[in-house]
């Protein structure tokens, strides 16, 4: 049983405020898993009945439109806890989580997070903030979003990319994100993105090679970004 105290991950999450005695019951109850690329950890509508926190890898968190289309809504990485909001309203999830990678995650039941969050006013205030955090960025994306043109929206994407999820040693995005959930990304059809796409590969602002992107000018997509 890995100790939860010894975590590092655990310090870029709320868990970073429990007690030692506090972080020896979530050793005991959590339950660690790994799941696979395109699996999905919980899908909307359903009861979470605890929170997951990602050790590695990356999910994208999903919501579904009237229409049917699953819009990706945000992007979730190491360090950060799945799962607070619904718990903490109890209501069943808002969003569906799917990995986009191997993920490596724990869970730790409602019972016993529950109970920190009644006797840890240290561990319910940042709870507090980080979903209050949460809101305050879905805010300001959609309303930056929502001020640009699709090829803005796209170079602020791809920018975002790189520096949150970094570039392997080749120079390519980390994450490569099909053509199909950049469009959902964005808020277009995946044509447009294909073809926008290829705009910028034709301008030498990126490189594209099979399904893997490659950001050769930074500085040009960024003025595109911030037109």
């Amino acid at each position: 049983m890995s100790k939860c105290e010894q975590c590092i991950v655990r310090e870029l999450s709320s868990l970073k405020t429990l007690r030692k005695d506090e972080l020896l019951k979530v050793a005991e109850c959590k339950v660690s898993t790994t799941i696979k690329k395109g699996s999905t950890i919980f899908g909307e509508g359903e009861s979470v009945n605890g929170v997951f926190c990602i050790k590695d890898g990356v999910c994208k968190l999903t919501k579904l439109s009237p229409s049917g289309k699953n819009h990706i809504v945000k992007l979730v990485s190491k360090g950060e806890l799945l799962g607070q909001r619904s718990l903490i309203s109890d209501e069943t999830a808002n969003l569906s989580a799917v990995a986009l990678e191997d993920m490596e995650v724990c869970f730790i039941p409602k019972a016993e997070i529950m109970g920190f969050f009644n006797d840890n006013s240290l561990f319910s205030m940042q709870v507090m903030k980080n979903i209050c955090g949460d809101l305050k960025d879905a805010d300001e994306l959609m309303v930056n979003m929502a001020q640009k043109s699709v090829k803005e929206r796209l170079a602020f994407t791809l920018i975002y990319l790189k520096e949150t999820f970094g570039t392997n040693a080749d120079g390519t995005l980390k994450l490569q994100l099909s053509r199909d959930e950049i469009a959902s990304i964005i808020g277009t059809a995946v044509e447009s993105c294909i073809r926008l796409l290829s705009e910028l590969n034709k301008s030498g602002i990126i490189s594209l090679t099979g399904k893997t992107i490659t950001i050769t000018d930074l500085a040009q997509l960024k003025r595109i970004a911030n037109d």
